[in-house]
């Protein structure tokens, strides 16, 4: 039992070392990185010490933004966060830039100057006009921790887009403290829509004026889940928006889908004329054509032969597409100049189409269809036909028609006419359109060297990739691309050939011809050899019983192998692995091996299932695909029942 005195003296160091602490904590400077709390610390590459955002809305047309943001750079996997990028055209200017560096105390070693900052062109390889351009600066500093500062304040002459408030939105990063702030004149209306965030905003009357400020603090770092839903699913997020807009001498309304849809369709007005010649040729081409798709295709194939994609991103531009006589001179524009154009010779064919904008990109999340936006990055063309409906991608030289893919397919698009705009969703392409079929005839000798010969047919968006390298790569090239595909340890590809079969389904048709060296193992009499030759699966998951978030899988698929390999003479099948089948919620897998004289026979199925599942269907899926990797690789085992025959001289 401890008596007074040491109670006493127990208080005291307590004390003495609260004070000390803080004492250290005050001689440190306000980012210091001993002022981090330490959960924040934990699996952060960088921690967001602060970040602010202020929007002050002036009126309809004209809005003031304010940037400020502290990083603590923790390890050199955060050197990609410390750099400033802002980018401003003839609807953003940059009034003012400031910036400092700080050591892991605190201390200031560096202040931003003006001639250390970069100013560089918008443009890239596919950019032919676009008033874009962007101001750069990094400090490249290298001592850990580190922190940079910067603030940077805009003007906007504008006011059809709004900031975010995104406050963590990385993975391996912390957040101290972030904190977005509107302000509008007191009589406007703005929208606001928050995900993943349950406080509501703080509201303070001003002069003429009312500011909403949303805030939070003290977000541990999180680490991105294999197969999870995009972060803006997934973290903080408030989306923002206005109702009355202007754009230039254009004014637009976004209370929903259809006021937005009638701005869109105002931009595009009188700039559907076609030159006569164009009108010409359109009749040439589809005046002896019954059949409406047809018609539509053979436009479409036209505009591909007479046009290609260039960026243009000049003032308005960026929303409203050059006319359509622009493009006939020119043979060229960006998506909605060539989509605009593709409805003019659509119109002047007599078949009807609307123009739709579209949030695109593979992998790219679907916009939040509950909150009207300028959610879209791209525009591509809808022709509802009296069975059916097509969808035309009109930056792409080389696509199907009607074929939309992983760039644009299964996904929310704004189809816009004279009443508006309304959400429709692209195809979702199944299971049974995206196949890989494959059937391989193969020889091994007594070596365990293997020649094969694989046909496979890929459709639908399991030949996305492989289209996309056809389109665009030499033979050479594309042979290095194969070197380092196929999964073998030495090997030469003899021969490859490809074909494509244009269709609304799309189809690639794979010859592949290559010599394998050691494919079998061979110890003593025995041969060692895997019969499932080409699709081996890779994929095996740890096991995450803490599982926080759901599964998505991209898209169904179905892949199927038949595989018969010659063997070398004098082998019998000393073990042979028996049918396999695995069921699950994710999909069906069976494969199955028999030998017949000096013949094997392999088959393998596999039907993925796509779509979103619980968190706690995970730990099916790692089973499933841990069932699926050891029954891919599955030896026969052949034991040599004769004598290998003399070797000549």
């Amino acid at each position: 039992m401890m008596n007074s005195k040491t109670i006493v003296e127990k208080y005291f160091m307590s004390f003495v070392a609260v004070l000390l602490s803080l004492t250290a904590m005050a001689a440190d400077g306000e980012y210091s990185v001993a002022r981090i709390p330490q959960a924040l610390l934990k699996n952060a590459n960088v921690v967001r010490r602060l970040e602010t955002e202020e929007f002050i809305l002036k009126n309809p047309g004209e809005a003031n933004y304010k940037h400020k943001i502290v990083l603590t750079i923790m390890n050199a996997a955060g050197d990609g966060y410390a750099g400033l990028v802002h980018y401003y055209n003839k609807f953003v200017e940059i009034k003012s830039i400031e910036g400092y560096l700080y050591d892991a105390n605190g201390k200031e070693l560096k202040k931003l100057k003006s001639k250390d900052i970069q100013d560089r062109s918008g443009l890239d390889d596919n950019s032919l006009i676009d008033d874009t351009r962007y101001k750069e600066h990094n400090f490249y500093y290298k001592v850990y921790p580190y922190t940079v500062e910067y603030e940077v304040e805009l003007k906007f002459t504008g006011t059809m887009f709004y900031p975010d408030w995104y406050p963590q939105p990385y993975q391996l990063q912390s957040v101290q403290e972030s904190r977005f702030v509107l302000t509008c004149p007191e009589n406007y209306e703005f929208r606001y829509k928050a995900y993943q965030y349950d406080g509501q905003p703080a509201v303070a009357p001003g002069k003429g004026t009312k500011s909403y400020t949303w805030e939070i603090k003290n977000l541990p770092a999180f680490s991105r889940e294999v197969y999870a839903p995009g972060n803006r699913r997934l973290r903080p997020l408030v989306l923002f928006g206005p109702t009355e807009f202007e754009m230039q001498n254009y004014k637009g309304n976004m209370r929903n889908w259809e006021d937005l849809g009638k701005f869109i369709y105002a931009l595009r007005q009188g700039r559907d004329e076609l030159p006569d010649d164009v009108k010409k040729t359109v009749h040439q081409l589809t005046d002896n054509l019954t059949d409406p798709a047809a018609r539509v295709k053979v436009l479409y194939e036209f505009l591909q032969q007479n046009s290609r994609y260039i960026s243009i991103q000049l003032g308005i531009g960026g929303w409203q597409p050059f006319d359509a006589k622009f493009v006939a001179a020119k043979k060229y524009g960006d998506c909605k100049a060539l989509s605009n154009y593709m409805l003019a010779l659509l119109k002047e064919a007599g078949i009807p189409g609307l123009y739709t904008v579209i949030s695109a990109g593979e992998g790219r999340e679907d916009i939040f269809t509950d909150f009207p936006s300028s959610q879209f990055n791209h525009a591509i063309v809808c022709v509802p036909l009296a069975k059916d409906t097509l969808w035309l991608e009109c930056t792409d030289q080389f696509k199907s028609c009607g074929y939309m893919g992983g760039f644009t397919g299964n996904r929310h698009a704004l189809v816009v006419d004279e009443n508006g705009g309304k959400l429709v969703r692209t195809p979702l392409y199944s299971m049974s359109e995206n196949r890989q079929v494959r059937n391989i005839k193969a020889t091994l000798d007594e070596a365990g060297d293997l020649l094969l010969k694989a046909n496979t047919l890929y459709t639908g968006m399991q030949q996305d990739d492989l289209h996309y390298l056809l389109t665009r790569l030499s033979k050479d090239k594309l042979k290095e691309h194969l070197t380092e595909e196929l999964n073998f340890a030495t090997y030469n590809i003899n021969s490859f050939d490809y074909k494509e079969e244009k269709a609304r389904l799309p189809h690639l048709q794979e010859t592949l011809d290559v010599s394998v060296r050691g494919y079998a193992s061979i110890t003593g009499k025995r041969l060692f050899i895997v019969p499932n030759i080409m699709s081996k699966a890779g994929s095996r998951l740890d096991k995450d019983t803490a599982r926080k978030y759901p599964i998505e899988l991209r898209y169904a698929y179905v892949d199927i192998d038949t595989v018969t390999i010659e063997l070398p003479a004098g082998f019998t099948p000393e073990s042979v692995p028996a049918e396999n089948k695995i069921s699950s919620i994710f999909g069906q897998y069976t494969c199955s091996v028999k030998v017949e004289g000096n013949k094997m026979m392999y088959y393998r199925k596999l039907e993925h299932a796509g779509g979103l599942f619980g968190a706690s269907a995970y730990e099916e899926l790692a089973k499933f695909y841990e069932a699926i990797y050891k029954a891919d690789r599955a030896r026969v085992v052949l034991t040599r029942t004769e004598a290998p025959p003399a070797k000549g001289f």
